[in-house]
């Protein structure tokens, strides 16, 4: 029994120095952490006070002192396992599988890194290369090539960094958008796993037929033909075994570099690289998530049913048989607008505009809108209308944006500089210091350049308005960004369906007759019905309010109240300040008077070599350097 009592006692005595600097730092801590901690202050004191205890007896002021030295070293050593390792890092149990993973990561990266070095790009990553002697054409198809063979969340990086017109140079676009996902497909005992997992069924339970060779295969996901038990074909698409795992580990090697080259490059700051790459792996995890493609097949799907648009024929979900890793829709028969022949250049004209119109339609009625509509994401159909398929990306503005998304429309088809800057202050999120009247200069320019009579849009257009945009610091929102990626996506599609479609005269077209449906007698009456609506409660008591305000005027009682630090976020910021200059305070007021103490001479005798005043000051260091521990350690942490 007093062997229990022993160890107890003395585990109290290692363990609550280290609860006491916990609970003081306001840190967290686990049981090993705490445990380290108790034991260093333990091991610190007793070398530093058990030979005086020794010397001169067990005293109660030595003993204090030597539970403070003990409490200082169980805090520094604290602070310092926090600094070194974020809370929860030492979890031994863990540190089997994160070894792994970082052995698999390392691995990946050498390989990423000798792909770089095998085309020419190393010198780029490292922060040596020279713009000024870079071939920029040889440069892109290098980049093109690495990020080919660098599998397919490099892939995907490019074919996003190939819509960034108004980050990347006009070749790097051209030829990155040459990116093609395409790779052999995966071995079918482990696609059948997968639809095993997926559907609870093997697929000759599920469906009538299915067939075994893919129709296509990207490195996300492979496509299949199938005939359900009622007689409707449809297409299943499976998620490729294995890749949610590749995929999170090249992300975590793609924000590492992006910091890497942040920190290296000046290029990789003026792209804010960070940023982008935590865009692009968001995006990138929805993708790997057919619910989401689901759930966006079905919002285009209902918007356009409203509108009673039948023009552009959509894939039908079936839920049903639809999850995270598969996804079953009706297949709809055609070739690719890539490889498809137009009847002659009338069809051509007439499918171009067909697609662009009801991409507006997605943009400025539904707020739903197909955000990749690349020549391989549309199909012709037999009867020569198109098709929109791959809903993975899609876009969504709310209805503000898609007003003003309209009046930028109808800017653009009067060429009006000053109505131009409105509409695109009111799309993009404006610094306090826009010169609004230069922006206004700049619009006049581009308009002359690109909106005057003969003009006709190329990428030349959407790669100077993004430039504009970027020099006047004019943050793009994700959803406009996603509207003019579609844009600028769909302007080299129609380029390959009818030569020399002119965009901005379709535009135009759309927003006359946007335009025309407002001015309209039951359109205009609509609108004039829901504006008062929405004012008729303020009409109601301004009158009431007005008098008011006219009394206190006339009696001389109008006043304005202002109450500082009203929002409780204020208050705690403001706290937390205070706080923290005390504490500085404290700190060097027990350190002076401390020193000064053990300077004094004279005073009772405690032992024959320490003095009370000295013992009094060394027991204010103890409390000085506590104090500034904990200033320190506060300093490191953000206010909240």
């Amino acid at each position: 029994m007093w062997i229990l009592g022993a160890v107890a006692g003395a585990f109290t005595v290692m363990v609550l120095p280290a609860l006491l600097g916990r609970r003081l730092l306001g840190v967290e801590a686990g049981p090993l952490r705490t445990v380290i901690a108790g034991f260093a202050g333990i091991s610190v004191s007793g070398s530093l006070i058990a030979p005086q205890l020794e010397k001169q007896g067990a005293r109660v002021e030595l003993f204090t002192l030597m539970a403070g030295v003990g409490l200082l070293a169980a805090m520094v050593t604290l602070v310092v396992l926090d600094l070194a390792s974020p809370p929860g890092g030492l979890r031994p149990l863990s540190w089997v599988g994160r070894l792994r993973g970082r052995i698999a990561r390392v691995r990946r990266y050498s390989r990423i890194v000798r792909i770089a070095g095998r085309h020419g790009l190393g010198p780029y990553l490292s922060g040596r290369g020279r713009p000024y002697e870079t071939r920029h054409e040889l440069l892109a198809q290098e980049l093109r090539q690495a990020l080919q063979a660098g599998g397919a969340t490099f892939v995907k990086l490019g074919q996003l960094m190939s819509t960034r017109r108004d980050l990347l140079p006009a070749v790097y676009v051209e030829e990155l958008s040459r990116l093609q996902d395409r790779v052999e497909p995966a071995p079918w005992p482990e696609v059948e796993q997968a639809l095993l997992a997926s559907l609870g069924a093997p697929p000759e339970e599920v469906f009538a037929a299915f067939d075994r060779m893919p129709l296509a295969a990207a490195s996300i996901a492979q496509v299949h033909a199938a005939v359900l038990h009622d007689g409707a074909r449809v297409i299943v698409k499976v998620q490729r075994p294995g890749i949610r795992d590749a995929v999170e580990r090249d992300l975590d090697i793609v924000n590492r570099l992006a910091a890497t080259l942040q920190a290296r490059t000046d290029w990789g700051r003026a792209l804010r690289l960070p940023e982008l790459a935590q865009g692009f792996a968001v995006a990138l995890r929805e993708e790997l998530d057919f619910r989401v493609e689901a759930r966006n097949i079905t919002a285009v799907r209902q918007a356009a049913a409203a509108r009673g648009d039948r023009s552009v024929a959509l894939p039908e979900l079936c839920q049903r048989l639809s999850s995270e890793r598969v996804l079953v829709m009706s297949r709809i028969d055609g070739v690719p607008l890539g490889q498809a022949e137009t009847s002659g250049p009338e069809h051509g004209k007439e499918l171009a505009d067909t697609l662009f119109t009801a991409l507006l339609n997605q943009i400025v009625h539904d707020g739903v809108f197909h955000a990749d509509p690349h020549p391989g994401n549309i199909l012709l159909r037999p009867d020569g209308t198109p098709a929109l398929l791959d809903f993975g990306s899609v876009g969504r503005i709310d209805a503000g944006l898609r007003d003003a998304m309209a009046g930028l429309f109808l800017a653009v088809d009067r060429g009006d500089p000053a109505a131009l800057r409105d509409a695109l202050l009111e799309v993009t999120d404006r610094p306090e210091d826009v010169d609004e009247q230069r922006l206004q200069r700049a619009l006049g320019q581009f308009s002359a350049r690109h909106l005057g009579h003969g003009s006709a849009p190329d990428s030349a257009m959407f790669t100077d308005l993004f430039r504009l945009v970027t020099d006047f610091r004019l943050a793009v929102p994700p959803e406009i960004a996603a509207v003019f990626r579609a844009l600028g996506t769909l302007e080299g599609t129609l380029e390959r369906v009818a030569s020399g479609f002119n965009m901005l005269a379709a535009s135009r077209a759309y927003a006359a007759g946007q335009l025309t449906r407002q001015l309209g007698t039951q359109a205009a009456r609509e609108t004039v019905r829901d504006e008062l609506l929405a004012v008729l409660p303020v009409l109601r008591r301004l009158p009431r309010r007005l008098d008011r305000i006219g009394s206190a005027l006339e009696e001389g009682r109008l006043g304005v109240g202002v109450r500082l630090l009203a929002d409780p976020r204020d208050r705690r910021v403001a706290g937390e300040l205070l706080s923290r200059v005390l504490l500085t305070f404290l700190g060097i007021f027990f350190g002076v008077v401390g020193v000064q103490l053990l300077g004094t001479e004279g005073g009772p005798q405690v032992t024959d070599a320490l003095s009370l005043y000295a013992l009094i000051g060394y027991h204010l260091l103890v409390l000085s350097a506590a104090v500034v521990i904990r200033t320190v350690y506060v300093l490191t942490r953000p206010l909240e």
